[in-house]
């Protein structure tokens, strides 16, 4: 998977983790009320289906037939990290030139009232975040990291 750098920086205490994948805009967000409590959320491309459960799979209580503070918050530090037109792109909106911001992507996808969508991916994704984590304990080095190292140097031999 290539990474690429944010369009801007962004502050990792509110969504400390948020990916394009899977059809999908989705992550991690830290509860508002309790610190030990993190949401998984997500929003489908195209339908916009939306998911918030926190990480033992309990239903977002703010999530009820329509977009929780957790997947706003979602969509726009989706938007710092990737850039709202390549977030647009990539949920299938369609907004103007003015309206291509966190704000005005929320607006356009919840005007479509969207459904509630599957929970079940939201094990993969945190599992996805805390595989995340565990590279930060890694002492900084320039060498070769053998987990990160999928691809060989050389040619595959037949």
């Amino acid at each position: 998977m290539r990474v690429v750098p944010s369009t801007r920086p962004r502050k990792l205490a509110k969504v400390p983790f948020v990916e394009l994948a899977d059809g999908r805009v989705q992550g991690v967000v830290s509860s508002g009320s309790d610190i030990g409590r993190v949401y998984v959320s997500s929003v489908e491309a195209g339908t916009y289906a939306f998911s918030c459960s926190t990480n033992n799979n309990r239903p977002c209580g703010g999530a009820r037939g329509a977009f929780c503070n957790h997947i706003r918050a979602l969509i726009g530090e989706a938007v710092l990290q990737y850039g709202s037109e390549r977030v647009a792109r990539y949920l299938k909106v369609d907004v103007s030139g003015e309206q291509a911001d966190a704000p005005g992507l929320t607006s356009a996808m919840t005007s479509t009232r969207p459904a509630q969508g599957d929970r079940s991916a939201a094990a993969q994704v945190f599992s996805r975040f805390l595989r995340h984590l565990a590279y930060l304990e890694f002492a900084p080095t320039t060498a070769p990291v053998p987990e990160m190292h999928w691809f060989p140097t050389i040619g595959a031999v037949a």
